[in-house]
């Protein structure tokens, strides 16, 4: 299960799967099963773009619509007889949300009874088995595929196959709805669906076709990623007719359409959403009349589609307008103008402008200013530490490239003059560090006491005390030594000598380890410019 969860995320772009994320958590709080169902699953398993998304609920979602609007989701037709919700996302996700139900049909083209029933039922009502799928996105079967017609293994196949016999009969449009299909796909039918096909064009079942199914199909041709390709295919069917009996690809503005597609991929490029649906219904109606045009508009569905593509020509003569006046005199003025508008309005006056100032207006924002503005930060702004994590930055940067725009900083001595005053105050010296502990810091005070103590001149020569003779007051012996080994060296050499003294030996270098009980071994003599000899002092005391 949880493997069609990851598929569905890994194929869903992220605003996508915010919507889906956004519609179950208002149907759990209404206590309803949710399902992605349709063209949406057939998608995401095929590998194709994902147009829009379809979900079905086991309830009524109409009753779901001022809570969907409160989340911010945009309801833009309502289907009362099949209980069918036409949404828009944030992002321009398109989406439906329709009640699982069933349908039984009295007569062929006729409108079928509609009962409300279970996500199985609902599936067997489908026209093709890659259209009869639907993926559970409840808390206790998230991630179930309910595939009862194998329609998995016809996309694997690349295979169309209608799901009973009768699919044709029962609705007409289905016939066109194959013809798209295989276009688009570039699928054939499955041999018994053909036959069943040719026997229902044959027989003319098309003529039932509801104008609830026209409009529909109408508004997919909108959304096609080849909509030339799908027209010439329902022109070479006879479905074009259909749809409108005065509809042809002569009616097409096919260059138009083509310089849309290369202008809809360069502002996707750029990070834009747009919905050019109404743009792409406007090109392929350019030469119908307006009663034609006006006659395909009533029968769409999404309402919102429809008052969109009626002010397209209106909307892009104001910011024509606009452009050409003092709202758009300055560089950065036309950036802010054009950075306010609609992408889908500013993508139309670019295709069908006249007017040479304002095409290079609209040229300018979409490559030359751009190119500007990917120079910032600018050094100059590195060096006095205006970057990205300081809060003022991105007004900084803003009013910074404006300027560049409109050549107010030419110089790098006209760029520090305006950042100097924005520039942060330098940052503080590092705290000390934290005083040490244990042995680390006794060593450290021990060394610090050291080098602040004098140091003690060289003993000029270090002399061992003589024999000691016991007696009284022979314990005076090792004071007198001590004396002797610490005083300057001028004292010692000026210090008289009893004629009766021995010269000092030299001192041997002490033992490695010497016994405890072994008297101290003499010092190592210093260096001093003269031999100095010392006599031990004579202790009195009786001799034994």
């Amino acid at each position: 299960m949880a493997d069609y969860i990851y598929t569905m995320e890994i194929r869903l772009t992220p605003e996508q799967q915010r919507a889906v994320n956004a519609l179950q958590d208002v149907v759990r709080a209404n206590e309803m099963n949710v399902y992605l169902t349709g063209g949406a699953m057939r998608d995401i398993i095929s590998g194709f773009p994902i147009r829009d998304l379809d979900f079905s609920v086991q309830g009524n979602p109409l009753k779901l619509q001022k809570d969907l609007e409160r989340a911010g989701i945009a309801v833009q037709g309502v289907d009362d007889d099949l209980k069918t919700l036409y949404l828009m996302f944030p992002g321009n996700v398109r989406a439906e949300l329709a009640m699982a139900r069933s349908e039984r049909y009295d007569k062929p083209g006729k409108p079928p009874q509609i009962v409300p029933s279970t996500i199985a039922e609902d599936l067997r009502r489908r026209d093709f088995t890659v259209n009869a799928m639907a993926l559970s996105l409840n808390p206790g079967s998230r991630g179930l595929l309910m595939d009862p017609f194998n329609g998995a293994a016809d996309i694997e196949a690349k295979v169309l196959r209608i799901l009973h016999n009768y699919a044709f009969l029962e609705e007409p449009s289905r016939l066109i709805r194959a013809t798209r299909f295989a276009a688009r796909f570039h699928w054939p039918l499955e041999e018994r669906t053909q036959a069943r096909y040719d026997a229902a064009k044959e027989n003319n079942y098309i003529e039932n076709i509801s104008d609830r199914a026209i409009g529909y199909e109408v508004e997919q041709l909108a959304y096609e990623e080849d909509p030339i390709h799908i027209i010439k295919a329902l022109e070479k069917e006879g479905w074009l007719k259909v749809l409108n009996p005065h509809w042809s690809t002569a009616k097409i503005d096919t260059a138009e359409l083509g310089q849309l597609a290369k202008g809809r991929q360069q502002m996707t490029e750029l990070g834009y959403t747009l919905d050019t649906g109404p743009t792409v219904l406007y090109f392929l109606t350019k030469r119908l009349s307006d009663h034609d045009t006006a006659d395909m508009q009533k029968l769409i569905p999404r309402r919102d589609l429809v008052e969109s593509w009626r002010r397209l020509e209106s909307d892009a003569k104001e910011l024509a307008k606009k452009l050409t006046g003092k709202e758009a005199a300055t560089p950065s003025r036309t950036w802010e103008l054009l950075s306010k508008a609609k992408p889908e309005t500013i993508l139309f006056l670019e295709l069908t402008t006249r007017q040479q100032a304002v095409e290079q207006k609209i040229k300018n924002f979409f490559t030359k200013w751009r190119q500007v503005q990917q120079k910032l930060p600018l050094p100059e702004m590195t060096e006095l530490r205006i970057t990205p994590p300081l809060p003022e930055y991105p007004k900084i940067a803003h009013d910074v490239f404006l300027m560049l725009l409109d050549g107010k900083m030419r110089s790098r001595t006209e760029i520090l003059k305006y950042l100097k005053p924005l520039a942060p105050p330098p940052p503080p010296p590092p705290p000390p560090p934290p005083p040490k502990r244990g042995r680390a810091a006794k060593a450290q005070l021990q060394a610090q006491s050291q080098a602040k103590a004098p140091t003690a001149a060289p003993a000029a020569a270090a002399v061992p005390a003589g024999k000691k003779r016991k007696g009284k007051g022979g314990e005076a012996a090792a004071p007198a030594v001590a004396a002797v080994a610490v005083a300057p060296p001028r004292a010692v050499a000026s210090a008289k000598a009893p004629a009766a003294s021995k010269p000092v030996a030299a001192a041997p270098k002490p033992a490695a380890a010497a016994p405890s009980n072994s008297p101290k071994p003499p010092e190592p003599k210093a260096k001093a410019k003269a031999k100095v000899q010392v006599p031990a002092k004579k202790t009195k005391g009786k001799k034994k």
